[in-house]
């Protein structure tokens, strides 16, 4: 009933809420992408995006429609991998920033490894930065992490990469802090060259508003516990708040730190990785919505 060509094109637009976005990613015109987003409509009878001018979103439909959508791939490439009795094998060097622990990253690790038994896949989680680093390096052969959106910035960023989806950055902390105006705010922040760091940082002296760090862990469990201890406020992606934490308020008086990009990068594609990689990264972009927090 539904067309996986379709299901696809629903599916990278569901994650980026970006039909211009979807279409760079997927190499096809933003015409083909609604055409093929209004086929799908047509065939669930249902509004899958609510969309105007101005901005994308995903109806109740539509959420519905994300699990069906990513049930029916994946049984799609466990056939036609069975069937067409093509195994792939290799190591794979896989790089992902510390933020996805708290997703359910695991799981789409999980089926991968899975699927593909006789690729030796090798994890190393680390901040940002240091991943965009090690995969200019010559280290790593895909790294999911946080980016500035538009062009990398910084010779260490790889120049291209697939968007898996597009967040903001916020201010969080615990719903009992309050912030004295009159005192520098305190920073719980990652060590550099950590993206969140940075942009905190230029955000506050942007705003001329003095600032000291309160604490510096190199692991997210450690950020989140000096916050959840009421020590300061540390820079997030909306879409991944951890739990105990809320999105501090506009009276805090904090400055806007603008949005992040979740960027799937690659190294040399010419070697024994390149088809592990790119199963990984296809993997990925199918089940991007699970990355985030419900």
């Amino acid at each position: 009933m539904f067309d996986p060509v379709q299901l696809r094109t629903f599916l990278a637009v569901a994650q980026t809420l970006s039909f211009t976005q979807a279409a760079h990613r997927l190499g096809l015109r933003q015409s083909t992408v609604s055409q093929h987003v209004r086929k799908l409509e047509d065939a669930a009878g249902r509004r899958l995006f609510a969309r105007d001018t101005h901005a994308v979103d995903l109806t109740e439909d539509g959420e519905a429609m994300l699990g069906f959508a990513r049930t029916i791939l994946e049984a799609n490439e466990r056939a036609a991998g069975f069937f067409t009795g093509t195994r792939l094998r290799g190591r794979l060097r896989f790089g992902a920033s510390e933020d996805f622990v708290l997703t359910r990253m695991p799981e789409v690790l999980e089926e991968f490894r899975r699927d593909h038994p006789e690729v030796d896949l090798e994890l190393t989680v680390e901040l940002s930065g240091t991943l965009h680093e090690l995969l200019a390096a010559g280290r790593l052969d895909l790294v999911l992490a946080k980016r500035r959106p538009g062009p990398a910035r910084g010779r260490a960023e790889a120049p291209t990469g697939r968007l898996v989806w597009r967040d903001r950055l916020v201010w969080v902390g615990t719903d009992r802090l309050r912030l004295d105006a009159r005192k520098p705010v305190p920073l719980v922040v990652f060590p550099p060259p950590a993206v969140t760091r940075a942009r905190a940082l230029e955000a506050l002296e942007r705003q001329g508003r003095d600032w000291r760090i309160a604490c510096t862990s190199g692991s997210l469990n450690g950020l989140v516990a000096a916050t959840r201890a009421g020590l300061g406020v540390m820079a997030h992606s909306l879409g991944m708040i951890p739990p105990g934490l809320v999105r501090m308020p506009s009276r805090a008086g904090l400055p806007d730190l603008g949005g992040v990009d979740f960027v799937l990068l690659y190294g040399e594609r010419d070697g024994a990785a390149k088809g592990p990689a790119d199963a990984l990264a296809d993997a990925i972009l199918a089940g991007g919505d699970r990355l985030q927090l419900p």
